[in-house]
């Protein structure tokens, strides 16, 4: 792992970041220079500025404001896009349609670049399940696709009890666990470190259980 650290978030449904997770970006991104922003809408340009200037003021909320912020979508050239990403403090992968944004990420010559970047990584909802080896696709296919690979955990956002893909996903973990994360939860990775905050369920086999730290560090040593 080059990032100097990994966040995967599940949703912020009051558009701010907790306390919690304030607190860890707080302490992992002394400099503050550029913030890149890469669509999981990638055509809806309007959506994607209005998306990336109110995820930016989340930062700002929390005295985290960057010098300047951009959003990667399809209007971004492919040597444009790698500069940014080069040149970002934190890349933050947005919510939103997976397989567009891997699309995108793979046109654009990302991932690579994604995986030999040094600076705070970030993905919530769509984008933190394209941070992972493998994606559940819970939509269209229904199997798991390949992502970028900058962890081992598969994860899936959103999750309640009575979720429309809870049968889909203990479907899919027949072949591979997956992390059930509620809104307003975490996995960070740093080093060898591995925690998480907010409510997490660990779904292997089909069967579901609560995720605890030391469990997390445990799976995450075998994955």
């Amino acid at each position: 792992m080059n990032a100097s650290l990994l966040g995967l978030f599940s949703g912020f449904p009051a558009h701010r970041f907790t306390d919690g997770i304030a607190q860890v970006l707080r302490e992992n991104l002394p400099r503050r220079g550029s913030l890149v922003f890469i669509s999981a809408w990638p055509e809806d340009f309007d959506r994607n500025d209005d998306d990336s200037d109110g995820m930016h003021g989340m930062f700002l909320e929390r005295g985290m404001g960057f010098a300047r912020h951009r959003v990667i979508d399809r209007r971004t050239s492919a040597a444009d896009a790698v500069r940014l990403v080069r040149e970002a403090d934190c890349v933050f992968l947005m919510g939103g349609d997976a397989t567009q944004q891997m699309a995108l990420l793979r046109g654009l010559g990302l991932v690579p670049e994604l995986l030999s970047s040094r600076a705070v990584i970030l993905g919530v909802s769509a984008g933190s399940m394209n941070m992972g080896r493998y994606v559940a696709d819970v939509w269209e296919t229904k199997a798991l696709y390949e992502g970028i690979g900058l962890t081992d955990f598969t994860v899936k956002g959103h999750y309640t009890e009575d979720a429309w893909f809870v049968p889909v996903l203990k479907e899919m973990s027949l072949t591979r666990p997956i992390a059930a994360m509620e809104d307003e939860s975490a996995i960070f990775i740093r080093d060898d470190a591995v925690w998480s905050l907010g409510k997490i369920h660990w779904m292997d086999e089909g069967r579901l259980t609560a995720l605890t730290d030391e469990m997390l560090k445990a799976i995450g040593n075998d994955l």
